[in-house]
């Protein structure tokens, strides 16, 4: 895909919104505007989730990538969706199980929510990036304010990746090829100072690897 002249629609969370990075300038989509000559529509709302939350407020924080992904312009030539490590990190939503077709578990979003892309956005790439490692992944509790063990963030990536195989839709896994890796500490400082959102030098890993990704569809 020729990405100069196009539209992206990105649907993601805090990292997509710009968290981390020190303005709207540096943050990974718009820095793939400038590397690339693409128009990038930015859906990232800070704090959401893939999955339907167990109880649903007015916040927009608990707006999820479901009940959002009808919102995008559909005239758009890609989608990229990058997100998950909330449903990892606080998240009430159940794992769920593969043949769940419903946003209230995290298989059942990731279901619905590729399901739709591929109906409103036929024959188009649509690329799914998998979250990026983060301090305290191990957790099944997340970020600690799970009441119950769930899963580690591995897991999340596991059923997303399966899930999008099972659409034959392409995966870009930031989590085993970012080369951003927390655990490091000169990584951290240099890339994720907070563990969890990356600078502006993360961003820009970002917008270079999400570019070239779409590139190869």
């Amino acid at each position: 895909m020729i990405l100069e002249g196009k539209t992206i629609n990105v649907l993601g969370d805090s990292i997509t919104q710009g968290s981390g990075a020190s303005s709207l300038e540096t943050r990974y989509t718009t820095v793939m505007e400038k590397l690339f000559h693409c128009t990038v529509n930015n859906y990232g709302i800070g704090g959401t989730r893939i999955a339907r939350q167990r109880v649903v407020t007015d916040d927009i924080y608990d707006r999820d990538f479901c009940m959002r992904v009808s919102e995008m312009d559909e005239r758009a030539d890609a989608v990229v969706v990058f997100g998950g490590t909330n449903d990892f990190g606080h998240g009430t939503a159940p794992l769920g199980v593969m043949s769940d077709r419903t946003p209230e578990t995290f298989c059942g979003a990731c279901h619905y929510l590729m399901t739709f892309l591929l109906e409103h956005y036929t024959g188009k790439p649509i690329l799914v990036c998998t979250p990026l490692k983060r301090l305290g992944e191990d957790n099944p509790k997340g970020d600690g304010s799970k009441s119950i063990s769930v899963a580690p963030l591995s897991t999340y990536r596991s059923y997303l990746m399966d899930i999008a195989a099972y659409y034959a839709l392409p995966v870009l896994d930031l989590y085993a090829t970012s080369g951003i890796q927390p655990s490091v500490p000169l990584v951290r400082e240099r890339l994720l100072p907070d563990g969890l959102h990356p600078n502006d030098a993360g961003h820009a890993i970002l917008a270079r690897r999400i570019g070239l990704a779409l590139e190869q569809l």
